[in-house]
């Protein structure tokens, strides 16, 4: 049996990690109001810890320093970016 080449390689881990954190009350109801906010705005109810994750994603993608830093630490194993 000959050996089959892809174009792409073996897919990256997917699996949620689930994270338990303790925040402000005051960030705690920052987020609630990000949450109406984000009904109002697109017709669609989303819960806080739905949010989080994007809001997430969306913080790093625009921290230049960070960004700076990972490049030149070079791929994350895990990462498929």
């Amino acid at each position: 049996m000959s050996a089959t080449s892809l174009k792409i390689g073996p897919l990256p881990d997917t699996t949620p990690v689930k994270l338990t954190i303790a925040i402000d009350p005051d960030v705690n109801a920052d987020l609630e109001l990000y949450a109406q906010i984000y009904e109002e705005t697109y017709k669609e109810k989303a819960s806080v810890a739905a949010l989080i994750p994007s809001m997430l994603e969306a913080f790093l993608a625009s921290d230049s320093g960070f960004k700076k830093a990972r490049k030149a630490r070079g791929p994350h194993p895990n990462s498929s970016k």
